[in-house]
């Protein structure tokens, strides 16, 4: 199946829930999952890194687990800073890393939806704002021609994936204090960063559909869920 075009196979649906940190991805995307495994076999994809976790994981180790949390932490923001430098190889390989394990895993929700299978996730690859919402993890610009050419490769894997468009993608808006107020722990800097790039993504053309994540929630899974039967109806 290596080397076969989007337009050459018919695919069970996906359904992608984006947004910034604290604007309910998450929750939404496992009630939408609930509603449409009622009538079709569905799954929840995965398709994040893990690093957030893994970050918390190390912080709590004794005695060096802080500070090589904001060590790795601080190596993570020079590579998603397009104004920043990527720190040397072994940061490089790191991101390459990552983003060869999310191409995987992105493959084999690929091998689901042949197998018929509908796909919610809170996540989807993109190419419109590398360093966040899961592109391409190097936006930093490379110090020599070795790591340019690893970042281009890193670049062409997000492409690779890119032209799968969703089915539909529910985009969910926030204000920063509303983030900060559902997660005090977050970097505020990073926050506004990643709030006001939640338009810019497009996923290729995808049909997409705007809400806002701080109405009460019944009325936003309401309008989510509307969303996604007519766009299972027409898929």
């Amino acid at each position: 199946m290596a080397g076969r075009l989007p337009l050459e196979e018919t695919l069970a649906p996906l359904i992608a829930v984006v947004g910034s940190d604290g604007s309910g991805k998450s929750t939404l995307a496992a009630d939408i999952l609930e509603h449409v495994a009622r009538d079709r076999p569905a799954e929840m994809g995965y398709l994040g890194l893990g690093s957030g976790e893994q970050g918390r994981a190390i912080g709590r180790w004794p005695l060096v687990g802080a500070p090589l949390q904001r060590f790795l932490e601080g190596i993570a923001d020079r590579l998603r800073d397009p104004e920043d430098t990527i720190p040397g190889i072994l940061a490089a390989r790191y991101a390459m890393r990552r983003s060869r394990k999310r191409r995987a895993r992105f493959d084999a929700l690929l091998e689901k939806r042949r197998n018929g299978v509908t796909i919610v996730t809170d996540r989807y690859p993109q190419l419109e704002v590398p360093g966040l919402h899961d592109g391409p993890i190097m936006a930093a610009r490379a110090p020599n021609p070795s790591i340019a050419e690893m970042q281009q490769r890193e670049r062409a894997l997000y492409a690779g994936m890119a032209i799968w468009v969703p089915t539909l993608v529910i985009r969910l808006n926030v204000d920063v204090d509303t983030v900060m107020a559902r997660k005090p722990d977050h970097v505020r800097a990073l926050i506004e960063r990643k709030v006001e790039t939640v338009p810019l993504l497009k996923f290729n053309g995808a049909r997409i559909v705007d809400l806002d994540a701080t109405m009460p929630y019944d009325e936003e899974l309401s309008l989510a869920l509307a969303a996604v039967d007519e766009a299972l109806a027409s898929a």
